[in-house]
């Protein structure tokens, strides 16, 4: 127990006493000093991003940029001297991770990039195999005022494909093969990218020899390796080469059971959809960073495409037979849309997915096929990434379109500011 000394005679201090002082001081102060570097938010319906039962009326704490308490009110022991946020009537979920994007590879176009997909609640996101230049690499090591973190694969690997980006390398032998992934890991990239696509018959696509050089060298080096695909029997030689991940769903026909029981023997597995448009008008009002010429446009082939919904119903079919299978289902839009996230999301809703199945898909299945434990989650000690929202995703997936506000690693996102800057480069 603390008790004040209550002689009142004067003591000379020697170092080691004086130590020893400092200590009993710190013991003895009061649990509760420091909240004044500490902020409270509270009464927002709170999506925690691991599948469980969202927090109705929570309470969660910012140290820094940590989460620092999570909780149902009542339950949290609030810092005294906190500053609070009264969130009552919204709901937050954490920010969105974006596992295949294409962005820039020149520094400040991809910083705006990543600013970009700040505005739209990403905290984290992936430029999968076109990063040909050091800017990239740079980057990834920084952190961006109003932006996404970053990571990279790096430059991808395929095979020979003249008339398409140089950026991949192409190889031609297993030897080939290896020097890439070889150089790839002195990079140190994040992931590695393949590309096994004939592309309509234009190429001979990356065979069995060769890729599987490529994932047998990636996982000598402990990095994993991520496919973009198409074919069906492509996804089966994938799969008995050890491939970690799909960077889209089968997209020539629908799965079958050798498929699914192939897939059920590697429990890690990872499929990302990349579902296609759905060939219907969508509402794209929500869109606040795009000129009203360039939204014109974008509207003109907001219309109905028979082809593309007998496209979409393929890949919708194979993504509701792996989900329901309990296949581990993780997001990533492709390209470089910033805001393609929500609209990837609300696909995949429509592939019969549940909101919650989805949003845990965006967060925390995502920062799980990415290795990174401090994301993913509204949880203590997590990085404190997340969104506020208006309206409940999990009534319908498009509110997490209603951005009130993002917070990355505990700050807020400037999204006027970053608004201001894309529409201003975008208009020049």
């Amino acid at each position: 127990m603390c008790r004040p000394n209550s002689d009142s005679r004067s003591l000379v201090l020697t170092p080691g006493l004086l130590l020893v002082a400092l200590l009993f001081a710190a013991a003895c102060a009061p649990a509760d000093q420091g909240g004044a570097n500490a902020t409270v938010f509270e009464g927002a319906r709170l999506i925690v991003g691991d599948g469980s039962a969202a927090i109705e009326d929570a309470v969660f704490v910012v140290e820094g940029d940590r989460f620092t308490l999570v909780g149902p009110r009542g339950e949290v022991d609030v810092p005294r001297g906190a500053a609070r946020v009264d969130l009552t009537g919204k709901t937050v979920m954490p920010a969105i991770i974006n596992t295949h994007m294409h962005l820039p590879t020149e520094r400040e176009a991809l910083i705006t990039q990543l600013q970009h997909n700040a505005y739209y609640g990403a905290g984290t996101v992936v430029s999968l195999g076109l990063d040909n230049t050091d800017a990239p690499f740079q980057v990834r090591g920084e952190t961006v005022p109003n932006g996404a973190r970053y990571f990279t694969a790096g430059r991808g690997i395929t095979s020979l494909e003249p008339g398409r980006s140089e950026a991949p390398y192409w190889v031609t032998s297993e030897a080939e093969a290896r020097t890439a992934v070889q150089e790839l890991a002195a990079k140190q990239v994040d992931v590695v990218k393949i590309w096994v696509d004939d592309r309509n018959g234009q190429y001979q696509k990356l065979g069995p020899a060769l890729y599987g050089a490529v994932i047998d060298e990636a996982h000598t080096r402990n990095l994993r390796v991520t496919a973009h695909i198409f074919a069906l029997e492509d996804a089966k030689g994938l799969l008995r080469a050890g491939l970690d991940a799909f960077a889209h769903s089968v997209r020539d026909q629908d799965v079958d059971d050798e498929f699914m029981a192939m897939i059920r023997e590697h429990p890690n597995f990872v499929q990302i959809p990349n579902l296609p448009g759905r060939g219907v008008p969508t509402d794209l009002n929500w869109l606040s960073t795009i000129p009203p010429t360039e939204l014109q446009e974008i509207m003109e082939g907001n219309v109905e495409r028979p082809q593309a919904q007998a496209g979409f119903g393929i890949q919708a079919r194979n993504l509701a037979r792996l989900s329901g299978a309990g296949v581990k289902v993780a997001m990533g839009t492709d390209g470089g849309n910033a805001w393609a996230a929500h609209v990837e999301m609300e696909d995949m809703a429509a592939a019969g997915m549940t909101p919650a199945q989805v949003i845990t898909a965006a967060t925390s299945t995502s920062a799980e096929w990415l290795q990174l434990p401090d994301v993913g989650t509204v949880a203590t000690g997590k990085i404190a990434d997340f969104l506020v929202l208006d309206a409940n995703p999990l009534d319908d997936i498009t509110n997490t379109r209603r951005i009130n506000a993002v917070y990355l690693r505990g700050t807020a996102v400037d999204r006027e500011a970053v608004r201001a800057r894309v529409l201003g480069q975008t208009t020049q």
